[in-house]
């Protein structure tokens, strides 16, 4: 909502909103990591590179676009279990994704996704669940 020049967030935009913005931490030492792969100081498959490079980045933008969705939440006329959907979708696919990323790449030497991939899956259902709810939410509100 906006008053004037100041935006107005729900208490629990402001929550969700503040333990997202805690968790760049993690995304920055991710980052860290990343430059060690690159440098070849960490032994990795090019599939594992690949995974680790899309996790990372998953992390990122989804991090982003969970804040984005904060606002957005704000604005639609969502209650109960469809606004937690809209509010926590990304967030929750923002920790699936990646996390899917890096648990089916772990182990030594793998060139294929292992059977953690699911959670990769999990997160992409999130993701759709909550940019759909929120999108829909948006529109009719």
């Amino acid at each position: 909502m906006k008053e004037g020049n100041t935006m107005l967030l729900s208490d629990e935009s402001r929550y969700v909103a503040g333990v997202m913005l805690l968790t760049i931490v993690t995304i920055e030492f991710g980052g860290w990591f990343m430059t060690r792969i690159v440098r070849g100081q960490v032994p990795m498959t090019d599939f594992q590179k690949a995974f680790a490079r899309a996790g990372h980045a998953h992390a990122g933008v989804l991090v982003t676009l969970g804040l984005i969705c904060q606002v957005l939440a704000d604005s639609a006329t969502l209650t109960g279990v469809a606004d937690s959907v809209a509010r926590l979708g990304v967030p929750a696919a923002a920790i699936l994704m990646s996390g899917g990323f890096f648990a089916s790449s772990a182990g030594r030497g793998l060139t294929q996704p292992n059977r953690f991939i699911w959670i990769l899956w999990l997160g992409a259902a999130a993701l759709a669940a909550g940019t759909l709810t929120l999108g829909v939410g948006l529109l009719v509100a």
